[in-house]
């Protein structure tokens, strides 16, 4: 009887754990990062994505790997934005969108105000680039005067897997943000 196939996406979950075996987290929260990234990558269309296991801006370890990448379209409209938008009667698809960072989490972890807190202590408001990394100069988009620029402090998509493998991404903020008007 022959043995079954690994899924794909179990092969690739294995080839970024053997690829990344040197760092300092545990595997399974690679698995985790890999889990999400491929959903990212092929279920929503986001690309340049990376994982970063040390802090951009210090170099220290992170808690644990975060994902950052250029989705499809915009995630968060911060509410001033939002108004302008309003004002000059710009389509939210004509603003272009912005580098996000993610935190790979599964259904059954607890979450404390602390450890979000120490999450977004080794982060940046922006995810750097490979180019930024490189020390190249970042592009600069056409968009008007006060539109597509980040506002609002930090920010992180907290991507939490179900034992199901469901995947569902909850905007998170590090502080408190004026509520979106209606």
């Amino acid at each position: 009887m022959e043995s079954a196939q690994p899924s794909a996406l179990t092969s690739y979950i294995e080839a970024s754990i053997k690829l990344t075996s040197d760092r300092p987290h545990d595997s399974h929260h690679h698995a985790l990062a890999a889990q999400i990234l491929h959903n990212l990558q092929y279920q929503h269309d986001w690309h340049d994505l990376r994982i970063h296991t040390q802090s951009p801006s210090s170099g220290i370890p992170l808690t644990k790997p975060l994902l950052s990448g250029l989705p499809p379209h915009r995630i968060y409209v911060h509410p001033d934005e939002q108004v302008e938008m309003l004002k000059q009667r710009i389509q939210e698809r004509d603003v272009p969108s912005e580098r996000e960072w993610v935190l790979p989490t599964h259904l059954r972890e607890t979450w404390s105000l602390r450890k979000l807190a120490e999450v977004f202590d080794g982060v940046g408001e922006v995810p750097p680039t490979a180019a930024q990394e490189g020390g190249e100069e970042q592009l600069r988009t056409n968009a008007p005067a006060g539109i597509g620029s980040r506002r609002g402090g930090k920010r992180l998509l907290l991507a939490t897997v179900g034992d199901d493998s469901t995947v569902v991404y909850y905007v998170v903020h590090d502080g408190i943000v004026k509520p979106r008007q209606n």
